[in-house]
């Protein structure tokens, strides 16, 4: 259990799935379909769906490269939070937002893996929250041109070290979005 006190609540985290991110990467289609689902199942359970939106010189605020791709529409109630580093957490309100709904657990999703999903998933831990990634819902581009691995490598493993990370009095791990079961928000 999270090392959060009084944070029995669970949030579904959409990280940055954005037309100028997504264009690049590797099995988009097949990932935001998996993500519009992840969406859909916590809205039907009354789990919170926090969004996180990355702004930078590529993402310029406003522009259709920094819009959320069309198939994943935010509800006006639910929060928006806006990011220039990798980590949601830094230098933004997420953990205001995070805190003011009770949660301590995060089940999260979206782009890029080797970037802003691995630092998000840290900079979770750290702070003390339960951190779950959908191993089949995150996607990056092909950076294997500046020496990284291969796209689908870089997913499988952020997958691999992800299902078996640890630390004290907190949960990690990966699950596939067939096997996500968000349960009703408990009060706070």
């Amino acid at each position: 259990m999270t090392t959060l006190t009084d944070r029995p609540n669970t949030a579904l985290l959409v990280v940055d799935v954005q037309n100028g991110v997504m264009k690049a990467s590797v099995d988009a289609e097949a990932v935001i379909a998996n993500i519009v689902t992840l969406v859909e199942k916590a809205r039907a359970a009354g789990t919170e769906v926090v969004w996180v939106q990355h702004t930078s010189e590529e993402l310029p605020r406003g522009t259709e490269t920094w819009e959320y791709v069309p198939e994943l529409a935010r509800r006006e109630a639910e929060p928006l939070v806006h990011k220039t580093y990798g980590d949601s957490f830094e230098d933004t309100d997420l953990e205001e937002v995070l805190a003011a709904r009770g949660i301590g657990t995060l089940i999260v999703a979206g782009a890029q893996t080797d970037a802003c999903i691995r630092s998000t998933l840290h900079g979770a831990i750290a702070r003390g929250y339960d951190a779950t990634l959908v191993a089949d819902a995150h996607t990056t581009e092909d950076l294997s041109a500046y020496g990284a691995p291969p796209p689908e490598q870089v997913i499988a493993h952020t997958n691999l070290y992800w299902q078996y990370q640890t630390a004290p009095g907190r949960t990690a791990g990966t699950v596939r979005t067939a096997e996500v079961e968000f349960g009703v928000k408990a009060p706070v």
